[in-house]
């Protein structure tokens, strides 16, 4: 039997589009709380875990996400009229239309409170496309709660509840955590509020051939389906990952869960606070772990010697990258970043992950065995340095409309959104008119103006920040559009 893969949901939303149960340039993370943990009490050879558990608890909440279910209308014709009207001399009424509502979608998972005045981090999946955030805290409190911004590629979000003198966790540094060290799950997993679960450290910088950036801490402390969100908690009580995923035949636990670190999550929470999406640096290349490729080789019979047994082995560089300006070339062995050793492709992930377009970083790599180091200035996705911000859906200067039944017949399609009216903005520029019809955004349907929205929002946080629009023009003939949020 093949193993799979679980994404940890609720038990509940399984089939939300990937929902469970959605200035000046900070110099570092900030830390979101000044307090001091209390070191694990040493008793009989065991670790104390009591004070970890019972800090950490208040500070993790529930959230339960509802997606209202879309409403359709649908053209109905009484199959007995159809059937019988001519056959009494009667003429058929004109097909009638009524509206079909989905179900609406309910989902839960777990957060983590990193401030006093109400900031939540939880996972992507959690919340994503939700339309209601309700947040309860330990002690009952219920919060309604909105999002700052989301992150797939990392599976982070971040939430905001209105609230003061919330309970918090101190957040600890993941790169500090041993294989072996003592861990804490906590979360709600099952709708089983303030479950407290123990294990170890049992790998850094874990990769599971998922999408996005990749490098987990994995733990055999029991993640179960609610879990996602969720924290994970060091012996001394201080916040060191967000639980994400299990790795299951199941879906259950079944021996191995993952988290997110902090290294990770403290960039992420300090980007979405101020640009309201992720300022994400690229090196420039692709390739994987030198582990690999070695064994690769070996395969088909060659002797590779690449000087060391661990690295990142380069296959290509991307041309005008920060890597290509380095002088890095197809066959090279990274061996470290910023002067810290990399042992795998998910460790130098790791280490990017907490830098912006702009930022320096060490580059250290053997070719033919010599040992080559430079120092480079990271670009974002796009190939330039520039921070970008958030495009809100107001800047794109469009009112639209579900297309009426009569205009769906008239132009034989089955959805779009009517654009009403235009004002100064990114679809003007792009040479939209009034009364365009537009029919898909990044093969996503536009069948309301929710779906707009949340092309625009998704498009924000994609690699390449483009809109590829699929249209009509007012006088019946097809059109595209191509637009580039980077672009001013």
């Amino acid at each position: 039997m093949k193993k799979a893969l679980f994404i940890i949901i609720g038990s509940t939303l399984i089939a939300c589009s990937g929902n469970a149960e959605t200035a000046n340039i900070p110099e570092q993370a900030p830390k979101t709380e000044e307090k001091v943990a209390t070191p694990p009490a040493q008793q009989g050879g065991y670790v104390d875990l009591t004070y970890a558990a019972e800090s950490s608890v208040n500070a993790v909440v529930y959230i339960k996400v509802t997606q209202m279910g879309k409403t359709h209308k649908v053209t109905y014709r009484d199959p007995f009229e159809e059937f019988f009207g001519d056959f009494f001399g009667q003429s058929q009424r004109a097909p009638q239309q009524r509206e079909y509502k989905e179900p609406d979608r309910r989902g839960s998972g777990s957060g983590v409170i990193i401030s006093e005045d109400g900031y939540i981090v939880t996972n992507n999946h959690v919340v994503a496309g939700a339309d209601e955030i309700l947040v309860k805290l330990n002690d009952n409190r219920e919060f309604s709660g909105r999002i700052v911004g989301l992150d797939a590629n990392t599976d982070l979000a971040l939430v905001k509840i209105e609230g003061k003198n919330l309970p918090t966790l101190p957040i600890g540094n993941s790169d500090n955590l041993k294989i072996g060290e003592w861990v804490l799950a906590v979360g709600n997993p099952f709708n089983l509020t303030s479950t407290v679960t123990a294990g170890i450290v049992s790998a850094k910088a874990r990769t599971l051939g998922a999408n996005g950036i990749e490098s987990f801490i994995q733990t055999d402390a029991a993640i179960n389906q609610g879990n996602s969100g969720g924290a994970l908690v060091n012996a001394r009580g201080e916040l060191v990952g967000i639980n994400a995923m299990l790795y299951s035949q199941t879906g259950s636990y079944s021996g191995y869960g993952f988290a997110i670190p902090t290294s990770i999550m403290n960039k992420v929470v300090a980007d979405l606070k101020a640009y309201g999406t992720v300022q994400r640096a690229v090196l420039g290349v692709t390739g994987g772990d030198v582990t690999n490729y070695i064994d690769s080789e070996k395969a088909q019979g060659n002797t590779p010697d690449l000087g060391t047994l661990t690295g990142v082995w380069v296959n290509e560089v991307n041309e005008g990258s920060a890597a290509a300006e380095a002088g890095l070339q197809k066959g090279d062995a990274i061996i470290k970043f910023n002067g810290k050793e990399v042992h795998k492709m998910s460790e130098m992930q790791e280490a990017i992950a907490q830098l912006r377009p702009g930022d320096k970083a060490t580059i250290t790599w053997l070719r033919d065995k010599k040992e080559h180091k430079e120092t480079v200035t990271l670009k974002n996705s796009q190939g330039s340095t520039k921070i970008l911000q958030e495009v809100d859906v107001d800047e794109m200067g469009v009112s639209l409309e579900p297309l009426s039944a009569a205009e769906k017949s008239r132009l034989g399609v089955p959805y779009g959104l009517v654009v009403k009216a235009i004002r100064n903005g990114k679809m003007q520029k792009a040479g939209v008119s009034k009364g365009t019809i537009v029919l898909a955004v990044n093969d996503a349907r536009m069948e309301s103006p929710e779906d707009w929205e949340n092309a625009v929002k998704t498009a924000n946080q994609s690699a390449d920040r483009t809109l590829w629009i699929k249209a009509i023009a007012p006088s019946g003939r097809k059109q595209s559009f191509v637009i580039d949020l980077n672009e001013k």
